[in-house]
């Protein structure tokens, strides 16, 4: 097995991400911010990714019809949820941490970096990028390429995005928690409703439906 390899300049953004994680499944403060080029603030609560269901999740789930490769899984909320519905299902995440929880909780996960060997690779007939994972790698459009590399040839990517007017960026950022200052560096990116089919095009996808759930923005996409 090819284990995931993180750059040592990112290395404590993950460390602020794994204690996030630790803390929230022991009902501690879980919240984190992640400051943007320019010195945006976007801020999250890691507790949301450790609970079993997300308001917004069940209409990217039934989309989930087949073979499902859950890009950047966490602690395997959808992984395990679409396990439970019957679908064949593997969760990635460089995060020891994340894997270890998607794993207590029955779901099938590997410790791998996206753009590492995969296992069935051009034979994914769904792949996730829910939760601000289109923003892995700083590079929306490297990072799609990638996604149509692992998606067979009839097969959907759905990928959460930023609501239509947050802006769409892409490079340098630095994740904080009430314990690192004055910030981990991290390569992300955010992508906004409305802005993503250029992107995708660029990757030889393109958009086949989009819609909202509980204030969250989705869009499926396809081979071109």
């Amino acid at each position: 097995m090819t284990a995931t390899v993180v750059c040592p300049e990112e290395r404590a953004a993950l460390d602020v991400y794994d204690r996030a994680l630790s803390r929230a499944v022991t009902g501690e403060d879980a919240r984190l911010v992640l400051r943007a080029p320019g010195g945006r603030e976007h801020r999250v609560d890691a507790a949301g990714w450790c609970r079993p269901h997300r308001d917004g999740d069940d209409g990217l789930l039934d989309r989930c019809t087949g073979a499902t490769l859950d890009v950047g899984c966490g602690p395997g909320r959808l992984t395990r949820a679409l396990l439970a519905r019957g679908r064949p299902v593997l969760g990635v995440d460089v995060s020891r941490i994340a894997v270890g929880l998607a794993r207590a909780r029955g779901a099938p996960a590997l410790r791998r970096d996206v753009f590492a060997p995969l296992p069935g690779q051009g034979r994914w007939e769904h792949l996730l990028l829910a939760d601000g994972n289109i923003g892995i790698g700083g590079d929306p459009i490297a990072l799609l390429r990638r996604c149509r590399e692992l998606l067979a040839p009839h097969g959907r990517l759905h990928t959460e995005l930023e609501p239509p007017g947050s802006g769409t960026w892409s490079g340098g950022a630095t994740l904080h928690d009430d314990h690192s200052a004055p910030g981990a560096p991290l390569r992300w990116a955010q992508v906004a409703a409305g802005e993503l089919a250029p992107l995708a095009r660029a990757a030889g996808l393109r958009p086949r439906a989009s819609w909202t759930e509980a204030g969250r923005w989705f869009t499926t996409l396809a081979p071109a």
